[in-house]
């Protein structure tokens, strides 16, 4: 079950999840707080609820009764969407809630009338990138940032 984040109490479920599916990310890439202090793994509650009050559309799974998962949506343009924090804690990987937020995204970003979503991901997370192409995301350009210890690919689906 899929729910959208509407209460400020639920911000803390929220990032907990984020931060300890992205600290297995942050582990394998070697990012600390040090060296990449934004890290999505280092979010600040600071800066979630910003996102949560810039009016930022937020989604929780549920497995039974257990929040698992978390994604959020953010409108670039009237046709754009952008897919983020896509997170699903480590017990729960390997069962389709990824799959499942993504479709629902999906559905949740025609229903607002865009037309594409864009990710952006560690170019290095080969992994990763696979399991996004093979959900119909397309690679369509590569970032070098200089406060980031590593490179940003940018994917993209058009629905």
């Amino acid at each position: 079950m899929i729910i959208q984040v509407e209460r400020k109490e639920q911000l803390n479920i929220c990032l907990e999840i984020i931060r300890s599916s992205f600290i297995t990310v942050a582990e394998e890439f070697w990012l600390t707080e040090s060296n990449c202090p934004s890290h999505t793994a280092f979010m600040s509650f600071d800066k979630f609820e910003k996102q949560f009050d810039d009016g930022r559309p937020m989604f929780l799974f549920y497995q039974d009764t257990i929040p698992v998962g978390y994604f959020s949506l953010t409108k670039c343009s009237d046709d754009e969407w952008e897919l983020n924090n896509l997170a699903v804690l480590p017990d729960y990987r390997h069962l389709g809630i990824g799959k499942a937020m993504v479709n629902y995204a999906v559905k949740m970003v025609k229903s607002y009338g865009g037309n594409k979503i864009s990710i952006g991901i560690i170019e290095e997370n080969t992994k990763l990138k696979d399991w996004y192409l093979k959900l119909g995301f397309n690679h369509f350009s590569t970032r070098k940032f200089e406060h980031l210890p590593f490179t940003v690919e940018f994917m993209e689906l058009n629905l």
